[in-house]
C-alpha cells in the first residue's frame, strides 16, 4: 500500500508505504529520490530534530507494545533524512500513516506524541518495589507465558531481578534490585538519568497477598534476609597467569581455552586415530599429526615465554630430515597431556649433577637429544615425564643416562633429569 505526498509521482516524490508482516506492519516514508532533488537544487534535505526526535519515541514505545503481544525478534531502528520506518501494531497502521503524513507535510508531530502516549504500557508500575499478582484481563491481555517473557527482557533492561511466575490466568512477579547493578547506577549517574532505587529497602504491607506454594523447590527462603555486604580490598594479581598468557587486551576472552590446554592438555582432533597412549610424530607424518604436534608445542612456548616452538614442521610436505626430528605425544582422556620433542645429534659435554659442575670433554657419539618437554599442569608429578623419556630411550635403543638434553635446562627439566640420571647427564 503506498500514498503519494508529491504531485510529482516519479521516483523524486515522497511516499508512505506499509509492508505488513507476520507480528506488525512497517510504516515507511521514503524520501530518497526527494533528498536528490533538494542536494541538485543547494537545499538542505535534512529531516528537523524534533521529527527524529518523535519518530525514535514512537519506536521505542511501538516495539515494546509488539513485543509484549507475544514477538520474540529484534527490530533495527533509525530515522534520516533519505527514511523514517515506524513499526507499528495493525490496529494503529491508518493512524500512524497519517501521522507520518501531518508530520512530513506540515512540520506537526503532535499526532507521533499522542499515538507515542496510546501505546505506552505501564512497565514501571508492573517492575514496581513487591511482590503482587497480575490478572490477565486487568492487568494484561496476552497469555501469562508470553506476558512474564515480556517482563523479564524488561527487567533485565533496567538491572532488575523479576522473581516470576505464570499461572492459568495471572503471572506472579516480585521485582529486587541487585547489589551490583544499584552500585553500578549510582556509581555512573549520567549514564542512567532519572534513575531512582525504589526496591532497596522495601517492606512489604501486612495485608500483602502470598504467593500460593505449588509444590517444587520451597519458595521464598530468602524472604526477609538482610542483604549482603561489600568492602573493596587490595588484590594483588600477577600480570602473567601460569599458564603463559598475559593480561591484557583479549586477556578474559582468551584465557579460558588457553588456560584449559595447559591443565588438561590438547584436545585430539575429530580426524585423528589415537587408538593407543603414545604416538611418535615425524617429519614424514600426515599433516593433521603434524599439526598436532605443533598445537601442542605452542603450550611449553608460551608457558616458558620462548622465542619459537619446539616443533617448526606443521606446515609443507613430508620430507625427510637428517637430524630425524620428532615428537612424542602421549594422550589420556582424548586430550594429549605429554609432549616431548627430540632429534639425534652427534655434539654433547657431560655435567655432573651432583657437584653441579661445569661441562666436559666433547663426545662425538650419536645421541637422541630433548628439545622439550612439557607435561600438563594436572598430569605433572604422576611419572609422565619419566614415561616420555622412556620411550625416546627404548626407539632409539639405549638407556635415560644416555639421552641428551638441549641447553639451557630449565629449572623443571633439571628436576626430572636429577630424578632419571642422579649422577649427571648429557648436554647437548
Amino acid at each position: 500500500m503506498k500514498t503519494y505526498l508529491d504531485d510529482d509521482r516519479s521516483w523524486r516524490g515522497r511516499t508512505i508505504t506499509v509492508r505488513p508482516s507476520r507480528w506488525y506492519a512497517s510504516v515507511v516514508l521514503d524520501r530518497d529520490g526527494y533528498v536528490d532533488t533538494l542536494h541538485t537544487r543547494g537545499d538542505d534535505p535534512e529531516l528537523a530534530t524534533d521529527f527524529i526526535e518523535a519518530a525514535e519515541r514512537f519506536n521505542d514505545r511501538a516495539t515494546n507494545r509488539i513485543w509484549y503481544e507475544g514477538y520474540s525478534g529484534d527490530f533495527f531502528t533509525g530515522a534520516s533524512a533519505r527514511s523514517v520506518r515506524l513499526f507499528t501494531p495493525f490496529t494503529h497502521v491508518e493512524a500512524v500513516r497519517e501521522a507520518l503524513r501531518t508530520a512530513e507535510l506540515d512540520q506537526n508531530y503532535q499526532a507521533l506524541h499522542d499515538l507515542s502516549e496510546q501505546l505506552a504500557l505501564p512497565v514501571d508500575k508492573w517492575l514496581g518495589p513487591g511482590e503482587r499478582e497480575l490478572l490477565r484481563g486487568t492487568d494484561f491481555s496476552p497469555p501469562p507465558a508470553v506476558f512474564l517473557r515480556f517482563l523479564r527482557a524488561q527487567a533485565s533492561h533496567r538491572g532488575l531481578r523479576l522473581n516470576g511466575r505464570a499461572e492459568a490466568g495471572s503471572v506472579w512477579v516480585r521485582p529486587t534490585l541487585p547489589a551490583s547493578q544499584k552500585r553500578l547506577r549510582e556509581a555512573f549517574p549520567d549514564r542512567y538519568p532519572g534513575w531512582v532505587d525504589h526496591w532497596s529497602g522495601h517492606v512489604e504491607p501486612d495485608d500483602t497477598a502470598w504467593r500460593p506454594w505449588v509444590g517444587g523447590r520451597e519458595q521464598d527462603l530468602s524472604r526477609s534476609a538482610l542483604p549482603v555486604q561489600f568492602r573493596d580490598v587490595p588484590v594483588q594479581r600477577a600480570d602473567k597467569c601460569p599458564c603463559g598468557l598475559r593480561r591484557g587486551g583479549g586477556f578474559d576472552s582468551e584465557h579460558p581455552a588457553r588456560h584449559a590446554q595447559w591443565a588438561f592438555g590438547v584436545q585430539v582432533p575429530k580426524n585423528i586415530e589415537f587408538p593407543i597412549a603414545l604416538a611418535v610424530v615425524t617429519t614424514q607424518s600426515p599433516i593433521a599429526w603434524r599439526r598436532l604436534a605443533g598445537r601442542v608445542g605452542q603450550l611449553p612456548r608460551r608457558e616458558g615465554g620462548y622465542d619459537f616452538n619446539s616443533w617448526s614442521h606443521d606446515m609443507g610436505e613430508p620430507e625427510e630430515t637428517p637430524e630425524k626430528f620428532r615428537a612424542y605425544l602421549l594422550q589420556d582422556d582424548d586430550h594429549v597431556v605429554g609432549y616431548l620433542a627430540a632429534h639425534d645429534t652427534d655434539s654433547h659435554r657431560w655435567r655432573e649433577l651432583a657437584k653441579d659442575s661445569g661441562h666436559g670433554e666433547l663426545d662425538e657419539t650419536k645421541r637422541p637429544c630433548i628439545d622439550m618437554i612439557w607435561v600438563a599442569s594436572t598430569y605433572r608429578r604422576h611419572g609422565v615425564g619419566r614415561l616420555l623419556l622412556q620411550a625416546l630411550a627404548d626407539d632409539f635403543g639405549c638407556t635415560i643416562a644416555d639421552v641428551s638434553w638441549s641447553s639451557p635446562v630449565s629449572e623443571a627439566g633439571e628436576h626430572l633429569a636429577r630424578r632419571v640420571s642422579p649422577s649427571g647427564i648429557w648436554i647437548s
